[in-house]
This record gives C-alpha cells, structure tokens and sequence, in this order.
C-alpha cells in the first residue's frame, strides 16, 4: 500500500487506519512540535497529488481483503485538506463501509469554503489552536507567510455553523512558549468562541521536530485543563490497550514512516515483543529507509529525515 497505513492504535480514536493525502512532508505548518520532523518548504497551494484514483483503489482493496478500524482517517505526511479532493475519501467511507470518518487537520484552510464543505462530510473533524494572536502562532507553528491567526479563527467558527458532525480541538502545550496561565487563558477563550464537542490538551510524547520542545508534566496539563469550564482533558501516553492485526516487516516500516511510534506500542498492537519488532524493523534501518531512537526513556521507530 503506497497511501494507506495502519490501523494505528489511537489515544483518543481507537483503531484508526491513515490515509495519507500528501507527499512527505508538505504542510502549511512548520510546527516546533511535529512528530514528523520538519516542514523544509511550508505551502498554502491545493493540489491533486497524488492521485484519488489510486487512492480510493487501495481502500477498496483493503476492505475487500478484510481490513477492520473504528475510523477511515485523513492523515498522513502533511496536511490533509491541502488536497483538493480529500472529502472523496469520506464519501466513498460512507457509501461502501460501515466505518465512522475522521479528518485530523491544522485547520489552517478552513477559511476556505470549499475545504469547509468537504470537511463537513466526515463524521469527526480535529482542528488545532495553540496560540493566541498572531505571534504566538508564528512562534508555535511556523506558518507560511500568507497564514492570519484571526482568519483561520473565523473559519473555525464559520465551520461550527455548518458542521452537524462531532468537532474536536487539540491544544498542544509546550512548556515556556505557551503553558503559562495567561496564555492558557487566551486560547480557551478562543476555544469558547467555535463551540468544540471536546477539547484535549496534549503534549510531546513523541519525538518533536524541535529538539528544544520538552513535555509538559501531567500535573500542569490538569492544573491548566481547568482552565476550560471543565470541558478539557489532558491526553495520555501513547496507546498500548488496540490490538490489531500482525502487521507484516513492510506494513510496520510503511506506518513508522508516516507515523511514529515507540516499540512497546509496536509490540503491543502485534501481540509480540519489543525485540521481535526490533528485529523485523532491522533490514529497514540498515538500508536507511527508518530510524530508531530514544526519547524519554523509551525507544521509538520514525522516518529517516535524509530520506524525505
């Protein structure tokens, strides 16, 4: 599968398998905490590549061999809704499985209306707000050029208006740049203002494109989620307890690729052990295609960045 990955074990969206909608790695986002490394060239332009066609023949080859998920999710090496035809993914979800739909977006475009109305067609949308103006969020997120923190505000709230699906914000917390509870306060008065069904406060938990960005300790994320009119909870570690199918040698490199992941998450998603999965990832490390490493006292499997 060159566009599928997964089923991931989620946090928050159980078995949730990735549809990748862009060309490692093209976001409008340079943001100082991405799991994915950096973004060498941030871009606001809408494209068609790669191609739907292809993109759709996967799911129905997947499907039609048996593939399970809780979610059909538009993820992957970027921002999904840069593709201008991204909602054919739920359309096509919704008419020919019985699997719920989620787009996981920076929400950067949701100005636009013809992203808002195809991001309608899927049953969850996550969205992003770490910041409070406009210097906050190019100290956060790097954002290309042409990005006004107060436009994306509007589509958010434009969205909420037309959007009957389920609305999730992510705000992601970064100890000395935006965990203060000034500036905590500003963005959940933010938040207040487009009505999310859920609001999760996350941090780093897997290794950040900013080698300066630390996790923030789990009992400021409590302190700082009260924040929220008891509408916020603070996200845990990386998901342990979704097991799934054995995933082949290939089929693990093609999901640390687009999607990092500690080896006791790998192992426990597999049913084996962490030295079993050590071993089938060697032969791709050795040729350069991924990488381990540690973080925090555990070790992780992700994309090799002189690859992409």
């Amino acid at each position: 599968m060159r566009y599928l990955f997964g089923p991931v074990p989620s946090r928050r969206y159980g078995r949730s398998l990735g549809v990748d909608l862009t060309v490692p790695k093209t976001c409008t986002l340079n943001c100082r905490f991405c799991q994915l490394g950096p973004t060498r060239e941030t871009t606001v332009k809408r494209t068609d590549t790669p191609p739907i066609a292809a993109i759709l023949s996967e799911l129905r080859d997947w499907t039609a061999a048996g593939g399970e998920a809780d979610f059909v999710t538009a993820s992957g090496s970027g921002e999904p809704t840069l593709h201008r035809q991204f909602g054919e993914v739920f359309r096509w979800t919704r008419g020919e499985t019985p699997f719920s739909t989620l787009l996981l977006s920076n929400g950067t475009l949701f100005d636009r209306p013809e992203v808002r109305t195809d991001a309608a067609l899927a049953d969850v949308v996550k969205v992003s707000l770490h910041a409070w103006d406009q210097t906050s969020f190019e100290a956060v997120n790097r954002p290309h050029p042409s990005l006004r923190f107060d436009v994306i505000l509007d589509g958010y709230r434009a969205f909420r208006q037309m959007f009957a699906g389920r609305l999730d914000v992510e705000v992601f917390v970064i100890p000395g740049i935006n965990d203060a509870t000034w500036q905590m306060e500003r963005i959940a008065a933010l938040v207040q203002d487009f009505a999310p069904d859920s609001i999760t406060l996350n941090t780093a938990v897997r290794p950040p494109a900013d080698g300066s960005v630390l996790p923030c300790p789990r009992e400021r994320l409590l302190e700082l989620a009260n924040l929220f009119d008891g509408k916020a909870h603070v996200s845990g570690n990386e998901s342990k307890s979704v097991k799934g199918k054995t995933l082949s040698a290939e089929e693990l490199a093609e999901l640390v690729e687009r999607h990092p992941l500690s080896l006791a998450a790998l192992a426990a998603q597999s049913g084996c052990t962490e030295s079993e999965i050590r071993a089938r990832l060697a032969p791709f490390c050795a040729d350069g295609r991924i990488r381990l490493f540690e973080n925090g006292g555990r070790v992780f499997a992700g994309p090799n960045e002189t690859c992409r």
